[in-house]
This record gives structure tokens, sequence and C-alpha cells, in this order.
């Protein structure tokens, strides 16, 4: 068994994919109509047959209550791996993106958190002292 897609609920699905792709720097791999709305995916350029995330409508009143309810305690609904979350804050600063929180160490992780302008704080993160693009597994067995 294995991950092939993560939902994240956007409030539109042509502004997430905007974002997510033209400011995150994700790659549009499924831009179909369904309906009313449409089946949208992105994926890293870095991993173009990776996981992909699901750009889901917010039509369920659940979902909104759901996020609301986040946004407002200051939780992150995802989190992304980044190589340097320093270098990647400054970068998504400059183009105008929200930290809800800065890059802060937390033992041998770095976070920060951004909202994605779509509903949702995501946090990224990396961890100090593994090689960029090294898995925890790839880490255990060395």
């Amino acid at each position: 068994m294995k991950i092939t897609w993560v939902s994240l609920f956007v409030d539109d699905q042509e502004h997430g994919l905007r974002f997510y792709t033209e400011v995150l720097g994700f790659v549009t791999k499924h831009d179909v109509p369904v309906g009313e709305d449409r089946w949208v995916t992105v994926v890293s350029p870095l991993d173009p047959d990776g996981v992909e995330l699901v750009l889901e409508p917010t039509s369920h009143a659940a979902v909104r209550q759901f996020r609301d309810a986040l946004t407002a305690e200051g939780t992150p609904f995802t989190s992304f791996a980044v190589d340097d979350v320093d270098a990647e804050y400054r970068r998504l600063r400059d183009l105008g993106v929200h930290f809800t929180q800065p890059p802060a160490a937390m033992g041998e992780t770095t976070t920060a958190v951004f909202d994605d302008t779509c509903g949702n704080l995501i946090q990224m993160h990396h961890h100090v002292g593994r090689p960029a693009g090294e898995s925890d597994t790839e880490k255990k067995e060395n």
C-alpha cells in the first residue's frame, strides 16, 4: 500500500491552482472537469510521479467548519518538506506570501507556517543535518 493522492480543500480551484503552481512551484498533473468542479492535482517538479495534491472544492459545510477551526487555532492543515526553510521563507515572503510563523527551530526540525490564500495554513519543514533529498528511511540505513 502507498499514498498516491492527498486532498487539500481550496475555496476556489482556479485560484488554488494558480497559487500552488505560480507561487509555490508545483506542476499541474490533472485538470479535468467534473460537473461544476474539477479534478485538479499538482505534484512536485522534483517528483512528478510522486504523491499528487488534490485541490478539492469546499462545497460541503463540514469542510469550512473544520478549516475555520484549524485556522482560528493557528494549526496547519498539512506540511511540505523543503531543503531550506529559511531560503524558502525569504523566497515566498518576497512573492507576498503571508507567514503566521516565521522559521523556528524545533529540535532537529525547522518549520514555518504560511497562509495559502485558499483557506488553509500550511507548514513547511526540513530536518537539520539531513542532506537534501535524503528520506528518513535512507538516513536510518546509512
